[in-house]
């Protein structure tokens, strides 16, 4: 693992465009993200990895408790 994954936490792991969706939500809120697809680096590479449509979202350490209010503020409705 890297130095700079290293702190960074994943916050949600799911399709590509939840995945936009959230970052640019995080990013109004100051929250710097990056988006770790296993299967896509693993194709790349020549190699399988990781599973097609599931991408995970990371987010620094320091900010994991408020973007996991995010979110889950931002997908709640999905569950009712």
């Amino acid at each position: 693992m890297s130095n700079e994954e290293s702190i960074y936490e994943t916050v949600y792991t799911g399709s590509e465009v939840n995945i936009q969706y959230l970052q640019s939500i995080l990013e109004k809120a100051d929250i710097h993200s990056i988006v770790k697809n296993n299967f896509e680096s693993g194709l790349r590479a020549g190699f399988g990895g990781g599973l097609p449509g599931q991408v995970q979202l990371l987010v620094e350490k320091s900010h994991l408790d408020e973007a996991k209010k995010i979110v889950e503020a931002t997908f709640s409705s999905e569950n009712e």
